[in-house]
């Protein structure tokens, strides 16, 4: 049976629609640094960027949040990412484009992040995303990704039913909350991807390029259309 063409898009941000790694890397050495340590080299610290704090101390210290002294580095890391938030970050080659497809094919779009709203709010203009229908940051809800809580406020208040949705994201936990909520999941192989292969993840799309996100929708709507007609 035909599925029914998405009315609305939720993308994850970190590694999804913007390129952000390399001022969370930056972040994170920066503590390094301080403590008379090497910076931790960048291609260690990319994969792990979805993760936040806890992936990049993670990597740089080799700390978990259940190990002493973790917490002190959270929030020296929170201080400088706020410090320094878009200096080379940038949406992916090929999103701006995506976006501006998705709006002409009548759909709304959002972004659902982990990312506590203090670093949400001031960044999504910083990358001229402050166009988005809705943006839910990690602690909007009581509950963060993979929890399903965060993505169905996504499409509360795009005024979508989550079947209706689609939700895009470069992370185990995005597709895990995507399916939670009853939408259709798509794994961005551009993003992060972190450890754990995507084909794996059990999305309902892997995809390689933004542009074959907006061909995908394109011929969902193409088809939907052919049938209404």
């Amino acid at each position: 049976m035909q599925q029914p063409a998405p009315a609305a898009i939720l993308f994850d941000l970190d590694g999804t629609l913007a390129d952000t790694a390399p001022d969370l890397a930056a972040a994170v050495n920066r503590l390094r640094t301080a403590r008379g340590l090497d910076p931790t080299p960048y291609p260690l610290l990319r994969p792990t960027a979805s993760a936040g704090a806890r992936g990049m101390i993670g990597v740089a210290f080799g700390l978990t949040p259940q190990d002493p002294g973790y917490e002190a580095l959270r929030q020296g890391f929170f201080d400088n990412y706020q410090a320094a938030m878009a200096v080379e970050s940038c949406l992916f080659e090929g999103v701006p484009a995506l976006l501006a497809g998705v709006r002409a094919l009548g759909m709304d779009w959002g972004i659902v992040t982990n990312k506590p709203a203090r670093f949400t709010d001031p960044l999504l203009p910083l990358l001229g995303l402050d166009h988005a229908g809705c943006a839910v940051s990690g602690d909007s809800t009581a509950h963060a990704k993979p929890h399903p809580a965060p993505v169905l406020e996504g499409a509360r208040r795009l005024g979508v039913a989550p079947e209706r949705c689609w939700y895009v994201g470069d992370d185990l936990r995005d597709i895990q909350a995507g399916q939670a909520a009853g939408m259709r999941t798509v794994a961005c192989a551009w993003g992060y991807c972190g450890a754990v292969e995507p084909a794996s993840w059990g999305a309902d799309y892997l995809l390689p390029t933004p542009q074959a996100l907006l061909d995908l929708l394109r011929v969902a709507h193409g088809q939907a259309a052919e049938l209404a007609a």
